[in-house]
């Protein structure tokens, strides 16, 4: 087949994008990498029309070619492509380059045993040197493009295999003082040198580093990388993103390489000459090469990073956050070792300076919060992870980045944030200050609590004013006035807006019990002290569920409840009122719950409140109270199925679920036999792992050619015992085959209810045969004479052959027919009759048996069964 069109293959790649896997699962889908390579060469189709199909190999390598003989094939037609483009400039060179590399990484085919890779490799070194590869990568004008490209591609190959490309080094430190682009390759070049020092401890870190740094460009070629070192570093892989070891990760493995004088030098003079040239690199590019040569010349040992410092002058003054969180990267690798006590008091003023810029976006504005709360100090003091304001953010920085409630929401939690931990740092004498931490931070709160507590308030201010106050207890739970100012503000905001009852619930889940107890006492006087009717009645039934615990006040909540029993007169409140009393049931309880759990047993217009309130007075009454904190508790085990009173129990509603399963039993259609009036399939059933209980079997059948079927139960099935016979009653509207789809419906050991769908089942002609009654002795001829004859003329008779086999005809009758045989004069003549349901039957005559088969004459009153009959006489041989 020829080339696809432009046409057909933009209907393809839009078919492949919409959903890869289903694409590749269909009938095209084995193809498209196979033709895709195959038009790429073609002169039909358009540059444009092969810049989608590379593009969709570079996007899609993994599910194109996803094992590597595949993906070693894909790389090759993909270099022999390269190699016969023409001469003229074309956009295709840069992306067969990138698709070869694609496929090798993608497809894991990259190694020694590669022919692909053995050709990529020096032609990629090749272009990023610079020299003539010949007229089959384009013009000279090209070249620059291919260089860059070609940087590219061996970064990815290195990043795969670290130290690959580690004999290049001194060719590509060459490049730098050439006439070329400076970013791909300085960026691979500290790549480079970043893997080649990055070596695990014992395996010979810094052997021949001055060799490789100033290695000539002379020896491109098979000498040129190293698959020995690259795959001993496999093991050994350091991460690829900028985050530092930690001083637990450098004490247990991370490596420090002592570099003689020699190799001292020429790594200076390297890293020196990378730094130099920096500053023609974009912000993103300049980032990652200080993350790379910082990484590096940490494991260093006894090489100071000096080398740095010229790029402070010019780096602390950028304006550029990616160049910003690079130096604050290097001040927490290296710390006084590099930054001054005045570098880093200039780098913490002008984060606090550019974070009160007015005109700063949200997100800006928050990283720049987030660097300071962060902010890496040379002596930090206190435990190491333990959070703290940076001891120079002294007092007047801080005056501007103090929260408003005019800020954005995330704006004004990240300086409440800086706020917490400068009053938690807070001197005692600056308590009787106007201005003081604690003292803003007391009216901001009242504010939002102001703000939170407005009846038609958005959500989004009671969100913030809660967000805001776990915040302030998880930093200054520890400090009394705070937490009595907060624990007062709160208790004010639900006795204003007892609708935020859910947001109060959340928060004592998370504070700590510092906080929890005395706010959770204080919020259960608020709502025991308004009984009666009310319309947030709901809502205080919710919160007595959470804050209802001690002795205390159970003399007082019981009371409310008594008064607010009257009022709960729909379903909703019953239930809210019912779980106030679980969770004091689970506390203890009291004298009064009982008197409470009666009146309501007796009162309440629901019947499954009244059955749930008898529930908790009977358990109140005959357990224990530990016994009775257990069995009101969370479930820590599936419960059993049993009453629908425990249906608020945790595991209740998991209980109630039927839950989809592999199948637990194997079912099979067992010998029949055919004997009786009345049709029945003989089934197998047997546990294959786990016992089952109160199986219930539902089968259906395929069209309507049966009367449905009804379930088949079984109490108990267990592994390892005989296999369970069942009897299937079989109700056919006329004798045909049909196909049986089954269901198992059961309750397993842990109580829960499974379903599974069960293989089909084939019900066979013969399964539907079933004999006439027993005949008196001496009329057997005379009766089926009379059926042979009653068949016709509404009926349809026929003739045909009958193989019999290496059998032979007694065998046969034996084996197949014996329990329908009417009149029998062995071995030559046998008559048989059979009675197909619903109310149809089948004669044979077979007579005069020959070498290979038998004649059978055959008569039915119903002409369906003639085709049905005769498959099945000539298959019978083949039983």
């Amino acid at each position: 087949m020829g080339p696809l069109s432009r046409e057909a293959w933009a209907q393809r790649l839009g078919a492949f994008r919409a959903s890869p896997s289903a694409f590749l699962a269909g009938a095209e889908g084995e193809d498209l990498g196979r033709d895709l390579l195959s038009d790429l060469r073609s002169e039909k189709l358009s540059e444009q029309t092969k810049v989608s199909l590379l593009t969709l190999s570079l996007e899609y390598s993994d599910k194109l070619w996803p094992d590597a003989p595949a993906a070693e094939a894909a790389a090759t037609s993909l270099l022999d492509t390269l190699v016969l483009l023409p001469s003229k400039p074309s956009a295709l060179r840069r992306l067969l380059l990138l698709a070869a590399t694609t496929a090798l990484v993608s497809g894991g085919a990259l190694g020694p045993t590669s022919g692909a890779s053995c050709r990529l490799l020096p032609l990629l070194l090749g272009l990023a040197s610079g020299r003539d590869m010949g007229r089959s990568f384009g013009t000279t004008s090209e070249q620059r493009h291919l260089q860059a490209t070609a940087c590219e591609c061996l970064g990815e190959l290195e990043r795969c295999k670290p130290g690959l490309l580690a004999p290049s080094l001194g060719m590509l430190r060459s490049l730098l003082g050439q006439m070329g682009p400076i970013q791909p390759v300085s960026l691979l070049l500290a790549l480079v040198l970043h893997n080649t020092l990055v070596v695990p401890p014992g395996a010979g870190a810094g052997a021949g580093l001055q060799g490789l740094l100033v290695a000539g460009v002379s020896s491109v070629g098979s000498c040129a990388w190293d698959w020995t070192r690259a795959e001993e570093r496999d093991a050994h892989r350091q991460p690829q993103a900028p985050s530092w070891p930690t001083a637990e990760e450098e004490a247990h493995g991370f490596p420090l390489l002592e570099p003689s004088p020699d190799e001292a030098r020429e790594l200076k003079a390297a890293v020196a000459q990378l730094l130099d040239t920096s500053y023609l690199l974009t912000p993103v590019a300049q980032a990652q090469l200080l993350w790379l040569l910082g990484w590096a010349l940490r494991g260093l040992r006894g090489q100071p990073p000096v080398l740095f410092k010229p790029q402070l002058v010019r780096l602390l003054g950028t304006a550029q956050l990616t160049l910003l969180h690079s130096v604050l990267a290097l001040k927490a690798a290296f710390g006084e070792a590099l930054f001054t006590a005045q570098d880093e008091a200039l780098l913490l003023r002008r984060l606090a300076l550019v974070a009160q810029h007015p005109a700063l976006p949200s997100p800006t504005h928050l990283l720049y919060l987030h660097c300071i709360l962060s902010f890496p100090e040379n002596c930090p003091l206190g435990p190491e992870g333990e959070e703290a304001a940076p001891l120079l953010l002294g007092p007047q920085l801080c005056r501007g980045l103090m929260p408003s409630l005019l800020h954005d929401p995330m704006v004004l939690l990240a300086r409440l944030h800086l706020l917490c931990l400068l009053c938690a740092d807070a001197e005692e004498e600056e308590k009787g200050q106007v201005q003081s931490p604690q003292r803003y931070l007391q009216e901001l709160l009242a504010g939002l609590q102001q703000r939170a507590a407005l009846d038609d308030g958005p959500q989004a201010l009671a969100t913030l004013c809660f967000q805001a106050s776990y915040l302030i207890a998880s930093c200054l739970a520890g400090q009394p006035t705070v937490r009595t100012s907060l624990i007062h503000g709160l208790a004010q905001l639900y006795r204003a807006r007892p609708s935020l009852a859910p947001h109060f619930v959340d928060l004592l889940e998370q504070v700590s019990p510092e906080l929890r107890e005395p706010l959770r006492a204080v919020l259960q006087q608020e709502v025991v002290a308004r009984p009666g009717k009310s319309q947030s009645l709901r809502w205080h039934l919710r919160m007595l569920a959470r804050v209802a615990e001690g002795d205390d006040a159970q003399r007082a909540t019981l009371s409310f409840l008594q008064a607010a029993a009257i009022h709960c007169t729909d379903w909703g409140l019953q239930q809210a009122l019912l779980r106030v009393c679980r969770a004091l049931l689970r506390t203890g309880g009291g004298d009064g719950l009982a008197d409470l759990l009666q009146v309501l047993a007796r009162r309440l217009e629901d019947a499954d409140g009244r059955d749930h309130a008898r529930l908790y007075y009977i358990l109140f009454s005959h357990l224990s109270s530990p016994k009775l904190g257990m069995a009101l508790g969370p479930s820590l085990a599936a419960p059993a199925l049993a009453s629908s009173l425990v249906a608020e129990n945790q595991g209740f509603v998991s209980t109630l679920m039927v839950r989809e399963t592999p199948a637990p039993i194997q079912l099979s259609v067992g010998p029949q036999k055919a004997k009786g009036p009345l049709l029945v399939l003989h089934l197998q059933v047997e546990a294959l792992e786990v016992p089952v209980y109160s199986l219930e079997l539902r089968f259906r059948v395929e069209g309507q050619l049966y009367e449905p079927l009804e379930a088949v139960h079984i109490p108990c099935l267990g592994p390892g015992r005989p296999t369970y016979p069942l009897c299937l009653p079989l109700k056919p509207r006329c004798p045909a085959p049909t196909r049986l789809h089954a269901q198992a419906l059961y309750t397993t050991s842990a109580g829960l209810t499974c379903h599974a769908h069960l293989p089909p089942l084939s019900v066979n002609f013969d399964d539907l045969f079933l004999p006439f009654p027993q005949l008196p002795k001496g009329s057997e001829r005379c009766f089926f004479d009379d059926l042979w004859n009653s068949c016709l003329p509404k009926g349809v008779e026929s003739r045909l052959w009958c193989p019999l086999g290496p059998q032979g005809l007694d065998a046969l009758v034996s084996r197949h027919l014996e329990p329908f045989v009417v009149v029998a004069q062995p071995p030559t003549t046998y008559l048989i009759a059979v009675r197909l349901p619903p109310d149809s039957m089948l004669l044979l005559r077979l007579e005069t048996a020959q070498v290979d088969g038998v004649p059978v004459a055959l008569r039915t009153d119903n002409w369906a069964v003639l085709p049905l009959a005769g498959d099945y006489l000539r298959g019978l041989a083949a039983r």
